[in-house]
């Protein structure tokens, strides 16, 4: 296709795959992807952490080589997503005390974010710092400065990971020959992606349900306000439909056919049966029954982490991932969390679109990597040398004949002129036989 300028590579390390995407920013601002490319790769990521830094180095490398040929450009670097069990919010305070009516300033609100910004976590760093309200007395203020007071209470929300997270990320993408542009947060460019500007100020929970874990994010008054990563997903259900004795790959199979996250009590029992491998049958109501049973489980943490804040929560639930897919998951969210409003995400996220002809699969599949994509801001990609262009050369020739003092040919040795052919060898003697005979002739003929 040619150099672009301005393409933005997002890559996604993700359980089940290693993914990466291709994306030119236009104009308007929106995100027009060119090139998807993904490597499948078991035993590799475990719970959204690296766990074999080598097979993650060779999947990466051999992902960002087919983006080169689909793009046609030399991939320099690229924006990886942070996430994994380890990737968690922490509440913080930090109180300071005056000696008497202090007037507040940028200065007093910078020495509490450096206060907080040096409190230190056992084998974790912080990643992202979230400020929430500061408190003056009984007031819960956004902006403080220029007000007066006493003492002033700040609450922050830090975003902390296990230190190794981010440093083994880094170490697969240097050993595939790129450099990183920024780890991006996961969670929070998806919530910028999908959630509404409304479901943010007016509370709402982000839900990521994925292979190895669930991700929770909540949003009050468009401020995070709460951020955990639950060690359950979709890769639990297909492990628990293995106790039917049925390989990994075919209970994946029996959960994307027949699983549903909720079975109604009204629902009737025909005793229907499903094939298995080996010519056996098993009954499909006991397989839902087990889907069903690790779904509650999953929706029961998920309460667990959003109920301190379910009275503000009035957008309700948005729920995303690649196991939020399965069937009658509003009911089962439903039957747990009572009235809230539950919405699964579809469709591109606003602000995405395809180019013609670039294959993606199922596009509501690839939320993490569409909204690191968005969060992109520099370019990724550098030019890669191209066959020459007979076309232009041709037209190059037409406009501007060149002859060929202009333009010699590669210089030829000079060729020997062509000796005129004569007699052989044999011709020769014989002649010179016959000279000699005919000498003795004349000079006996004299004698």
């Amino acid at each position: 296709m040619g150099a672009e300028k301005d393409i933005i590579i997002a890559v996604e390390l993700a359980s089940t795959a290693i993914r990466a995407i291709a994306g030119k920013r236009e104009p308007d601002g929106s995100m027009q992807v060119l090139a998807f490319a993904q490597e499948e790769s078991p035993n590799t990521i475990r719970k959204g952490i690296i766990d074999n830094i080598d097979k993650t180095t060779q999947a990466l490398s051999r992902v960002v080589a087919k983006l080169n040929d689909k793009l046609g450009v030399k991939v320099n670097s690229v924006y990886v997503g942070l996430g994994g069990q380890s990737l968690r919010s922490v509440h913080n305070r930090v109180l300071l005390q005056f000696d008497g009516l202090e007037l507040l300033s940028h200065k007093t609100i910078d020495k509490m974010r450096d206060t907080n910004s040096g409190v230190v976590y056992p084998n974790a760093e912080i990643k992202e710092v979230i400020p929430q309200e500061f408190t003056i007395g009984s007031r819960s203020i956004v902006d403080p400065v220029g007000m007066q007071a006493e003492s002033i209470e700040a609450n922050f929300i830090n975003i902390i990971a296990r230190t190794t997270l981010e440093e083994n990320i880094r170490k697969c993408i240097n050993g595939a020959g790129l450099e990183v542009q920024e780890v991006l947060i996961s969670p929070i460019c998806e919530a910028s992606a999908l959630l509404t500007a409304n479901e943010k100020r007016s509370g709402c929970a982000l839900v990521d349900i994925g292979a190895d874990t669930t991700t929770v994010s909540v949003y009050v008054n468009n401020i995070l306000r709460h951020l955990s990563v639950i060690p359950l997903g979709g890769s639990n259900v297909t492990s628990d439909i293995t106790s039917l004795k049925v390989e990994a790959e075919e209970a994946e199979e029996l959960k994307k056919k027949y699983g549903t996250a909720y079975r109604s009590d009204s629902e009737d029992k025909t005793g229907q049966k499903i094939s298995l491998s080996f010519d056996r049958t098993e009954d499909e109501e006991k397989l839902q029954e087990i889907v069903e049973a690790r779904y509650e489980e999953i929706i029961a943490n998920v309460c667990h982490h959003i109920t301190p804040f379910k009275d503000k929560m009035l957008s309700g639930i948005i729920v995303t991932g690649g196991a939020a897919r399965i069937p009658d998951l509003q009911h089962a969210f439903a039957r747990q969390t009572g009235d809230l409003n539950i919405r699964i995400a579809k469709g591109l996220p606003e602000g995405v679109s395809i180019s013609f002809g670039v294959q993606v699969g199922e596009p509501d599949r690839l939320y993490t990597l569409y909204s690191l994509l968005l969060a992109g801001k520099e370019n990724c990609v550098g030019e890669v040398a191209k066959e020459p262009d007979k076309d232009l050369f041709s037209y190059a020739e037409q406009e501007e004949p060149e002859t060929p003092q202009e333009k010699p040919e590669k210089e030829k040795e000079p060729e020997e002129p062509e000796k005129p052919k004569g007699p052989s060898a044999l011709s020769r003697l014989w002649k010179r036989i016959d000279d000699l005979f005919s000498d003795e002739d004349d000079r006996d003929d004299n004698a």
